[in-house]
């Protein structure tokens, strides 16, 4: 079986910087013990990477979210801890926006039986790439592991699984 493993967004920014929250430092173990485990097995690891330049305040996104984040060059856009560490010799796509548009295009072309996502923040760049995948995909299973997300908002949360459940995500470790 060809398997998938999409870390979503795993960075300084998310975990302990300008938008970091203590679920958030949990996962670390759980997504590198994921990372290893896909990449022994000849299975691969897909990163992504929320990417904003110095400009981001006047950014629709930095509108809505004015805690300016994840700009590149800095620590804080920068993969968190072990996770960073672990990341060479991946695809790693920056993207500007909650989902990837490059991801997309890449998954297109390919033939895996099984896609996993992990990552942060899961009721948005986790969602929205979830359902990038699944329409790249559409007849390959799409799993959101939920020991491997996480949100600053349970409730939102809460609200993104059951729509994605809704979409026929396969929900694993509920």
């Amino acid at each position: 079986m060809k398997k998938l493993l999409i870390v979503v967004d795993y960075q300084n920014d998310f975990v302990n910087g300008a938008l970091g929250f203590e679920k958030a430092k949990t996962l670390e173990p759980y997504i590198a013990q994921l990372i290893e485990e896909y990449k022994s097995t000849n299975n691969e690891v897909i990163f992504t990477m929320d990417t904003h330049q110095e400009n981001y305040l006047s950014t629709e996104e930095g509108k809505a979210i004015p805690v300016p984040h994840c700009i590149r060059g800095t620590e804080g856009h920068n993969l968190y801890g072990k996770i960073n560490r672990l990341s060479g010799g991946s695809l790693i796509f920056e993207k500007r926006a909650f989902p990837s548009s490059q991801l997309c295009f890449y998954l297109r072309g390919c033939d895996f039986d099984e896609v996993t996502l992990v990552g942060v923040v899961s009721n948005i760049c986790v969602l929205s790439n979830a359902i990038i995948a699944k329409s790249a995909l559409p007849e390959t299973s799409i799993c959101i592991d939920l020991k491997g997300i996480a949100s600053n908002d349970v409730s939102l949360e809460k609200k993104a699984i059951d729509l994605l459940k809704s979409l026929h995500f396969h929900i694993v470790n509920e």
